[in-house]
């Protein structure tokens, strides 16, 4: 049910109308979405979504009561070993030895794990920015550091997918942004999928490709980051010398509607066909109307995200 149907081949992961009933209620109920190959998929939804319950039922922490996730042709249900070694995550907070260097708790999880060669250890250090500080004890990494030394770890035996459970907790702004930029960096370089659970909606629109919202456990919409819309209508500010001139030039276009106006910012907002944009300009101009700006209207995120569950419950 993926919105990337052309590309049926690029399927890492598929949840398949996945449910968790505790007692007489569905805490995640027929659940289903697909993640491609290289995309960065954020899970949101509000406290109670069941964001965490979906994620945990996917690597294996706790038992679906019907459905399945298929990993690479794999199922999580009954092919569960082959079915996790293609799934890297971080579900909470990333456990170390502290009294270790980063270099020896990798090497520590090389000895645990099959097929890691030493070579591996050094790309992921690479890639997650973690060659000054590598072997240094990690009881003196920052908490960016230690997420950092986390997702090296769980990228060293190549999955195919990442799976993170509110990654930037707690991190400072900065830290955000380093973790965000990382996590496309892997998607690019490593051709890896995440999927990503948080509440900072405002970053899941800077780093996902797409969204996955649920709510009570069910699938609320699914749709693509920074895709354009459907209709060939754009919304478009104008800050202007009068907002009434801006009123009476345009009142006679059937193809312009006025969406609002605000004369103490003379500024009108209107509704119309991104071709008719220059000629607005120009009877503006006509009617010697001085435009000072003009930008594009587009609903955040965090808007969307406030219309689709009803906006009364914090994300």
């Amino acid at each position: 049910m993926s919105l990337n149907k052309d590309k049926p081949n690029s399927v890492v992961l598929s949840a398949d109308h996945i449910t968790k009933t505790i007692g007489a209620k569905n805490i995640v109920d027929n659940l289903s979405f697909d993640i491609h190959q290289g995309e960065i998929v954020g899970l949101l939804g509000p406290n109670g979504a069941g964001k965490t319950t979906t994620i945990r039922m996917i690597v294996g922490l706790i038992k679906m009561s019907q459905g399945d996730v298929i990993v690479r042709g794999h199922s999580v249900r009954h092919q569960f070993v082959k079915a996790i070694r293609h799934i890297g995550g971080i579900i909470e907070n990333p456990e170390f030895y502290p009294y270790m260097s980063g270099y020896d708790n990798l090497k520590q999880y090389q000895r645990m794990s099959e097929g890691i060669k030493e070579s591996r250890i050094h790309e992921v250090i690479k890639l997650v920015g973690l060659q000054d500080a590598i072997h240094k004890k990690v009881r003196a990494y920052s908490l960016g550091m230690r997420q950092r030394l986390g997702i090296a770890q769980a990228l060293l035996h190549e999955p195919s997918i990442l799976i993170l459970d509110e990654p930037t907790n707690g991190l400072d702004p900065a830290g955000i942004r380093e973790m965000r930029d990382y996590l496309k960096l892997i998607a690019r370089e490593e051709g890896i999928a995440i999927l990503v659970s948080s509440h900072l909606l405002s970053e899941m629109e800077l780093m996902c490709s797409r969204v996955i919202v649920i709510q009570e456990g069910k699938l609320i919409t699914e749709r693509p980051i920074g895709s354009e819309p459907q209709s060939d209508l754009v919304t478009v500010n104008f800050r202007v010398s009068s907002t009434q001139d801006v009123l009476e030039a345009v009142h006679t276009l059937d193809e312009v509607r006025v969406i609002g106006v605000e004369p103490n910012r003379s500024e009108v907002t209107l509704q119309l066909k991104d071709a008719n944009i220059p000629q607005i300009i120009k009877i503006l101009g006509n009617a010697e109307v001085s435009i000072y700006r003009i930008e594009e209207t587009k609903q955040s995120l965090e808007e969307e995200f406030l219309k689709w569950t009803g906006g009364n419950r914090i994300a």
